[in-house]
């Protein structure tokens, strides 16, 4: 069977897959992308503080993503959680990182001008900083999201979903006629999926970033 006719045969169950796939990616750049952002925004003032941040987030990355998923399974079961776990925390050093590089990049004249018409802290940074500091934090979601796509794959070895089954499914059946098929069928989809979900990130770019602070 050729691949084309792979996909003819199965595209219901791949397109089931894709929308499994991006819907996981999807929901756990939310939760890591409020996460992240909180934490910078708690410790970017401090040198001490923003360390820790960083230092924490990017050791999660020294963990294999199949070895943090295995890890997990003892204590929250299969399926989703260990799915949502994992990706949460693996998204997260993109978004810390850029978030404390964005607020201490906020030329500090314009805090102080905001400070001198009375405004609170809090006002400061939802009017004047975070949107001044939403381009790199920006790039860094769109840094996490690339990432996720792939890891999200891993899932499958949870009975996670995606199109990690696809490519755990084909892996496992070597030497079978359409194992191939499978794994390609399974790696490309996430490959579109990563380009979609970059160029709405490019769209959301310009329609929040106003064209003077663009990069």
């Amino acid at each position: 069977m050729s691949f084309w006719e792979y996909l003819g045969n199965r595209h219901q169950q791949l397109l089931t897959d894709a929308f499994q796939h991006a819907s996981a990616v999807f929901q756990c750049m939310v939760i890591a992308t409020v996460l992240g952002v909180l934490i910078g925004v708690v410790s970017y003032r401090s040198g001490w503080g923003s360390s820790v941040a960083i230092t924490s987030t990017a050791t999660v990355l020294t963990i294999p993503s199949l070895a943090a998923i295995g890890l997990l399974i003892p204590l929250v079961g299969l399926g989703v959680a260990p799915t949502v776990i994992t990706l949460t925390l693996y998204g997260l050093l993109p978004i810390v990182r850029n978030s404390i590089v964005g607020l201490r990049g906020v030329d500090p004249s314009l805090v102080d001008a905001a400070k001198g018409i009375g405004m609170s802290r809090i006002t400061r940074l939802r009017k004047v900083e975070l949107p001044l500091a939403w381009p790199p934090i920006l790039t860094g979601i769109r840094v996490s999201t690339q990432m996720l796509m792939g890891i999200a794959a891993i899932a499958a070895y949870a009975s996670g979903p995606g199109l990690g089954n696809e490519i755990f499914r084909g892996i496992a059946s070597l030497g079978s006629a359409n194992a191939i098929n499978s794994v390609l069928a399974g790696t490309l989809g996430i490959v579109v999926l990563a380009l979609l979900f970059d160029a709405a990130y490019v769209l959301l770019g310009r329609l929040t970033i106003p064209r003077g602070i663009r990069v």
